[in-house]
């Protein structure tokens, strides 16, 4: 089969998505946006021909992360939607958490609180289930949610949610994220 000759149908071996996507990812983050896109969107092709539903989830998950670098949240919105049920076909809760959460991101901006508070409450369920969870991950999930506590006026709730995303920033060894909670908690008194 010629590099341009698509998979038959359940053909799509994992590790080419996969491919696809590091390779998407490495051009997001050097700012690369638009082969970020390109090699997303092939990505989802791909997957779209096997069976693997969490190989499909990551793929979408993915280009949603670019749909929302680019400002263009509907689409994002839409891809998330779409990847969503299908992690929850997978093996992997963390792929999971992450979706929701990053779900829950683009419903907050979006102005929908409520749905967003609980994307961010199942992604740390989910995070916090899991001992091997890297705090880095946690740290991220806890700080969107502490941002939509302050937004719904529940300082008590956004206090412990600082607090607790300033360990795990510390733990991880991210200074900014160590300094950004601390400042939000001398802002709450």
């Amino acid at each position: 089969m010629s590099d341009t000759t698509p998979p038959a149908s359940g053909d799509a071996p994992r590790d080419a998505v996969e491919s696809l996507i590091r390779r998407g990812m490495a051009a997001r983050r050097e700012d690369r946006p638009d082969e970020a896109m390109r090699h997303m969107k092939a990505a989802v092709a791909l997957a779209r021909f096997g069976g693997d539903p969490l190989a499909l989830a990551r793929a979408l998950h993915g280009q949603a992360n670019v749909e929302r670098d680019l400002g263009r949240l509907d689409a994002a919105l839409q891809l998330y939607l779409e990847a969503v049920p299908l992690c929850r076909r997978g093996d992997d809760p963390l792929v999971l958490a992450h979706t929701v959460r990053h779900l829950g991101d683009v419903l907050r901006k979006l102005g929908d609180l409520g749905a967003a508070g609980r994307c961010y409450a199942e992604a740390l369920t989910v995070y916090r289930a899991d001992p091997d969870a890297p705090p880095l991950d946690v740290a991220n999930a806890v700080r969107p949610a502490a941002i939509l506590c302050e937004a719904l006026g529940e300082a008590g709730e956004a206090r412990t949610l600082w607090r607790e995303a300033g360990e795990l920033y510390g733990r991880a060894g991210v200074a900014a994220g160590v300094s950004e909670s601390a400042a939000h908690l001398e802002r709450l008194g």
